[in-house]
């Protein structure tokens, strides 16, 4: 029997899930890549398998104290938990909807995102909740530790460029998907296994009905399960972002389907990444 992908992950992130260069390896390229893992991987996805487990302490944990980060033009903070608990770290995002900056941002997208992915089975988007701390509401995201921030003048290189082919074509269906125009190399991390990791959705989740990113290929699995959604399956997202917002959802998978169709036509079964 295969693992599906969240299954494998949760077995303990033991190999490697990617990479090469910014793209999709060619042919040649993924014949003659390497499979090995680098010394001393270490998988930095500590929450997969165990989400409500992490969910909870971010809800609950006791704060030792809070700092500015520096960085991020919504100015988030970084907080750090007691010593000795579940996490060390977790990002803190009071920005309430609205606009900011002549964009639509809020921190209720940063807890869409997180649980939309759960429901693809994708297992690349932090766990985020709600919590208040000094009586603002916020989201609260799982800091992940242990990780390297993407630079576009520096390439990824890695041992499996096949299974990096599939994360990066599933980051730009999800992209697709949720409307995230906020996507670049500040809000792309990846650990020593070279596991993609996407932070920063709160600009994600619009009314929009394009597609702000249109792969050249698609990963097929992920897309059975987007095809596969329903607006009764999507419902828990209504009281986050709001039922427009869900609705724009189905509607840009919809535009996805056919932009599919289009490639298939195109490039027969090569449209997939398999």
């Amino acid at each position: 029997m295969v693992m599906s992908r969240l299954a494998w992950l949760a077995a303990g992130c033991a190999l490697a899930l990617m990479t090469g260069a910014v793209g999709v390896a060619s042919p040649a390229q993924e014949a003659t890549a390497p499979r090995t893992p680098p010394a001393g991987a270490t998988c930095s996805k500590a929450w997969v398998g165990r989400e409500a487990e992490f969910e909870e302490y971010l809800r609950t944990a006791p704060i030792a104290r809070t700092e500015e980060i520096g960085i991020g033009v919504t100015r988030p903070k970084r907080v750090e938990f007691a010593a000795g608990g579940l996490a060390r770290r977790a990002a803190w995002k009071p920005l309430k909807p609205g606009m900011h900056q002549g964009y639509w941002d809020s921190y209720k997208s940063e807890i869409a995102a997180y649980e939309l992915d759960k429901m693809l089975g994708m297992g690349m988007v932090p766990p985020a909740v709600e919590r208040r701390i000094d009586s603002e509401l916020g989201a609260i995201v799982l800091w992940v530790e242990d990780v390297t921030a993407w630079k576009l003048d520096k390439p990824v290189q890695g041992p499996d460029p096949v299974a990096w082919n599939r994360q990066v074509v599933s980051m730009k269906m999800f992209d697709g998907l949720i409307a995230n125009v906020d996507r670049n190399q500040g809000n792309l991390i990846y650990d020593r296994e070279y596991h993609l990791i996407l932070i920063d959705h709160s600009r994600a989740f619009t009314t929009k009905k394009e597609l702000v990113a249109q792969p050249t290929r698609y990963y097929k699995a992920l897309w059975e399960k987007m095809a596969a959604l329903t607006a009764a399956q999507l419902a828990p997202l209504e009281p986050i972002i709001g039922k427009r917002e869900v609705a724009a959802v189905l509607a840009r998978r919809d535009r996805m389907a056919q932009e599919i169709q289009k490639l298939e036509t195109q490039k027969g079964v090569a449209a997939f990444i398999p």
